[in-house]
């Protein structure tokens, strides 16, 4: 299939564009680099260097590379972010994927897979979270996705825009070649590394007095390459319907606490770590039900143990001490 990622220079779209070139998939990227990482784009893969907003550049490439599906991945997704500056969020978030949407229609491309978030549940009322749960974001980066699902459901009513949004609990983990660099960083299993690695004084642990068995927040992880398969599973029911998923690792998840504790014996390294008050709007435990796509598309991630997680992130940051610098500047030769 002939497939556009946009934002797939990116963390995770760069392990999603992997996949879809080892599985044989033309692959076009459409990213602005604004955050994504030339030296992230995958061998096989084409790069087009646009923004969102740019129609007519999106719509050139949609033509000229005869793209049969999306899969969007390009958006702001900092929470606290999101909260001091929502006109960001509404712009690079709703706006420009109604921009991508409106593209999508001139050159008859009806199939969408759409990152989406758990944030669009908000604060749930139980655990595990099901996709039949009430939607109620605590934020604008939450609500914004929330309201790209919503214009896709008519989309899909009026124009036959057939879509699965995937609601992503915390991608972790890294391959071979892609792994996570953000600037600045607010994820806990890399802060945690570049703690272990001395990039970072330490760990700061925000509230240890929480209803979780050791005190501290519980959260669900998944490996990036098991959600980048989620992704390509979920191209194969676009033809016949629209569907929404949760993808997380459906156990217990881990604590805080866990993550730190994993993170000393694979790296074999003190981190230091520091009690702080808790954020505002942390809820105890938030943990996926991912029956529906394991029941529905026989989604079976591979690599959810913690300790696996971690270990490929470790081994990443380890062969990569400058994230992608090194191999941006070799392509620039």
């Amino acid at each position: 299939m002939r497939i556009l990622v946009t934002g797939g220079a990116g963390y995770i779209g760069s392990v999603v564009t992997e996949e879809l070139v080892s599985g044989g998939h033309e692959t076009v990227v459409y990213d602005s680099l604004c955050k994504g990482h030339r030296g992230a784009l995958v061998r096989g893969a084409k790069l087009v260097v646009g923004d969102l907003m740019n129609g007519a550049l999106l719509g050139r490439t949609l033509e000229e590379n005869r793209i049969e599906a999306v899969i969007h991945m390009a958006a702001d997704s900092l929470v606290g972010e999101s909260v001091e500056a929502p006109q960001k969020y509404y712009s690079n978030n709703v706006v420009a994927g109604l921009s991508l949407l409106d593209a999508m229609m001139e050159p008859g491309v009806r199939r969408l897979v759409f990152s989406s978030t758990a944030a669009t549940y908000g604060e749930p009322e139980k655990q595990p979270i099901e996709e039949s749960d009430t939607n109620n974001p605590t934020n604008p980066y939450g609500e914004t996705k929330l309201a790209i699902e919503h214009a896709l459901r008519w989309y899909d009513n009026a124009y036959k825009l057939r879509y699965a949004s995937l609601r992503y609990f915390n991608a972790a983990g890294a391959t071979e070649r892609c792994g996570e660099v953000h600037d600045p960083e607010t994820h806990l299993i890399p802060i945690v590394l570049q703690a272990a690695a001395g990039r970072r004084e330490r760990v700061e642990i925000y509230g240890d007095d929480y209803p979780t068995h050791d005190g501290t927040c519980v959260r669900d992880y998944i490996h990036v390459v098991d959600l980048a398969r989620a992704h390509i599973l979920a191209l194969g029911i676009l033809d016949e319907r629209s569907a929404i998923y949760n993808l997380g690792c459906g156990g217990r998840g881990y604590s805080v606490r866990e993550v730190i504790e994993t993170a000393r014996a694979v790296t074999g390294r003190e981190i230091p770590t520091h009690i702080g008050p808790r954020r505002a709007g942390d809820p105890a435990v938030l943990i996926a039900s991912s029956e529906k796509i394991r029941r529905e598309l026989g989604w079976q991630p591979t690599m959810q143990v913690l300790r696996v997680i971690i270990e490929s992130a470790w081994r990443w940051m380890q062969s990569h001490p400058n994230g992608y610098e090194e191999r941006q500047r070799e392509s620039q030769k």
